[in-house]
This record gives structure tokens, C-alpha cells and sequence, in this order.
């Protein structure tokens, strides 16, 4: 007896293009045809597309089966890189549920981690938030963990919304104006964080790096104006707090 590509598919609870697949990547031999031009598929045929079929639902990889399949019984060093693998995407998947059960309940933001979970008065703009998700990659956990603690105790200002909305041609009047108003808002939040983290030399990504990934970030994200009244400030504030033109700008907001 011998069945066609689809007959062998349905027989083995596969599809056609798996089948049609696995015949490109050498794990299923190409039968004879029939004299119509169709293929023919025999007993060993199926028995070797059930074996392919079996480690597939198992999640073996192609590469993976190219060299197992043909192991035996008991494929022993392959079935041990699978548990180890699967034992990982278990770990990794239950941090996510407990990462989405946290946004759930706190109606945190997607794309930002859980650490970094505003507060109820917290209000971040698109900008902020941009800012926020770029850092996460820059930052340590212990950064996150510190860096979380100042987002979720931001208080809500109207000076946030002034810097946002600053034109990039605003004159020198509005520029020093609201400097003068950010640099108490400023000092307030570092002393209200006291402990808060260099995110350039603490940094595991290295100082250089950090330094020069957050230039290219802040010059893509504010204008010309809103840099100058960030460097601005910052200047202000360090004189009379702790030396480092380079304190991270999400301070300011």
C-alpha cells in the first residue's frame, strides 16, 4: 500500500507544507513516483515522518532532529538539552505572567517595566516615557529598582507640561524663566532621593557607552531649546548639590 503527500499528511497529523518541508531540509527522504507523476509513500515513509512528527510536539528543534532521529530509543543527550531548554522558557514565561499580573493590577504601562511603574500622580509624556524605555537598557537592577522609586514618586507639577511645550525658538526670556522655575523643582527631587544612582558611572554598560547612547537619545527626543534649559539647569543645580554636568535629565521632569 502506499498513499499520496496529502494521504501521508493526514495519516501522520501533519500538514502539506511540513511534509513539502521536511523534504527540503533532508529529514524525509523523496519517495518514487507513480506513473500519473504523483508521489508514492511507503510504510517507512510514515514511520520516519511519525518519529520527525513526535519530536517536533516535543519542540525539538529541525536541527535538533537532524540529529537525534536517527539515535534510537533513547536520544539521552538531545532529550537532556531540551529539558534544559524548556526548563528555561518555563522560568522565563512565569516572569512574564508575574511581570503582566503586576501591570494588571497596577495598570502599569506595557512597554516599561514593572519597576519603573508610574505613580497615581505621576503623569509621563510620551517623551518621558520614550527617555524611560531607553534607559531600561542602560540601567543595573539596582538602578531600576532606585530609578522606580522616583517614577512612582513624581510629583505632578505644571512646570512639566512648560518644558514639553517649549517651542524650539523660544526666546532667551522664556528660556531663563523657566529655569529659574525648574531648579527648586530640581533640588527638591534630589533631595527627596538622596540615593539615587549615577547612571553613568554606576552604569554596567561602561561610562563612555551610557554617555554617549543618552546624547544621541536626548538630541532625537527635546529640542534645541528644551537642551538648553536642561543644561542649564543641571549646571545650577550641581554647583550647589554634587559635581556631574552628566546627572541623567529625567530628574528634571
Amino acid at each position: 500500500m502506499s498513499w499520496s503527500t496529502r494521504e501521508i499528511a493526514e495519516l501522520a497529523g501533519t500538514s502539506l507544507r511540513a511534509v513539502r518541508h521536511y523534504h527540503e531540509v533532508g529529514l524525509l527522504t523523496e519517495p518514487e513516483r507513480r506513473a500519473n507523476g504523483y508521489k508514492q509513500y511507503g510504510v517507512l515513509h510514515l514511520v520516519r515522518l511519525l518519529r520527525v512528527k513526535r519530536l517536533v510536539d516535543l519542540g525539538f528543534s529541525l536541527n535538533q532532529i537532524a540529529e537525534t532521529v536517527d539515535e534510537g530509543e533513547h536520544p539521552g543527550r538531545a532529550l537532556r538539552t531540551l529539558d534544559a531548554e524548556l526548563a528555561a522558557t518555563i522560568e522565563r514565561l512565569q516572569r512574564a505572567r508575574l511581570e503582566l499580573a503586576a501591570m494588571i493590577d497596577l495598570r502599569a504601562p506595557a512597554d516599561l517595566p514593572a519597576e519603573l511603574t508610574p505613580g497615581e500622580a505621576t503623569v509621563l509624556s510620551e517623551t518621558d516615557r520614550s527617555l524611560l524605555l531607553v534607559m531600561t537598557r542602560l540601567m543595573s537592577g539596582e538602578q531600576l529598582q532606585a530609578y522606580g522609586a522616583l517614577v512612582r514618586n513624581l510629583p505632578a507639577h505644571p512646570i512639566n507640561r512648560e518644558f514639553g511645550e517649549l517651542p524650539a525658538d523660544a526666546g532667551e526670556d522664556i528660556r531663563q524663566d523657566l529655569v529659574e522655575r525648574m531648579v527648586p523643582y530640581l533640588r527638591r527631587l534630589r533631595h527627596d532621593h538622596p540615593d539615587l544612582p549615577d547612571l553613568y558611572t554606576d552604569s554596567p554598560r561602561g561610562e563612555k557607552f551610557v554617555r554617549e547612547t543618552m546624547e544621541t537619545v536626548l538630541r532625537e527626543l527635546y529640542n534645541p531649546a528644551q537642551l538648553d534649559v536642561l543644561h542649564r539647569t543641571h549646571v545650577i543645580v550641581d554647583e550647589s548639590t554634587r559635581p556631574g554636568p552628566g546627572r541623567n535629565t529625567t530628574e528634571l521632569r
